[in-house]
């Protein structure tokens, strides 16, 4: 384990970055999942379409596939539109874009699942009690439907969650400098590959159990009242 000390700079680096991107990656899926379930629910036929388009073509692409796909395809495709139209000039999609905008892409429609089913969930009554108050939608949906969501969302989210972590790892194919990547590059200038995949797995049971621990403490906050009502 002398070895892993002596790079522990790189992995903590690398670490640090395969954090970074969970988070922006997380971040931009929740944002694509509220919208998806928002468009699943409502009334508007184009926006049902376009929402069952989204999670369908997820459902059928591998992740590394739409990764590969952004980063050597989107760069070009976005900067021969700037040409053709004149709009904004050249645009570079460097690692970390490409692997959060895939990420956050690809955990969207799971998202959008979650967040649709947590909505479904919450009792009609409620909604109506509600208008019948004279809530403003802003309002219904602060006070009623986003406590409740959530509550219903968080196993599932967590789920998610936990996923998109050890998909972070995918990152490494496109060169990006995250944990994975930094382990691959020192193990193999020691000629220690499994010395140094043991170290990444070890990390990663680290993130995981560290989110585990706190998603379901909040879960825990989120259940009180209905425990201590049921309780009752």
């Amino acid at each position: 384990m002398d070895v892993i000390y002596e790079y522990r700079g790189l992995l903590f680096q690398g670490t640090l970055v395969t954090i970074e991107l969970a988070i922006v990656s997380v971040v931009l899926s929740v944002l694509l999942g509220l919208v998806g379930a928002t468009a699943k629910l409502s009334e508007n036929r184009l926006a049902q379409s376009l929402a069952g388009a989204y999670t369908t073509l997820i459902r059928g692409v591998p992740d590394l596939v739409l990764m590969l796909l952004l980063f050597y395809g989107g760069q070009q495709l976005v900067n021969d539109l700037g040409d053709a139209t004149g709009l904004w000039g050249y645009v570079e999609i460097n690692q970390f874009m490409a692997g959060s905008l895939t990420i956050g892409f690809i955990f969207g429609a799971y998202m959008t699942e979650t967040f649709r089913g947590a909505i479904l969930a919450i009792p009609r009554g409620q909604i109506e009690a509600g208008i019948a108050c004279g809530m403003s939608s802003w309002m219904l949906f602060r006070r009623i439907t986003w406590p409740q969501m959530v509550r219903y969302a968080l196993p599932s989210f967590r789920n998610n969650w936990l996923v998109l972590i050890k998909s972070t790892a995918l990152v490494s194919i496109i060169g990006l400098q995250d944990v994975v990547y930094m382990a691959f590059t020192a193990g193999r200038s020691v000629r220690q590959l499994f010395t140094f995949m043991f170290a990444v797995l070890v990390i990663y049971l680290i993130l995981t159990a560290l989110s585990e621990l706190g998603l379901r403490r909040l879960e825990v906050k989120y259940s009180a009242g209905v425990r201590q009502s049921e309780g009752a």
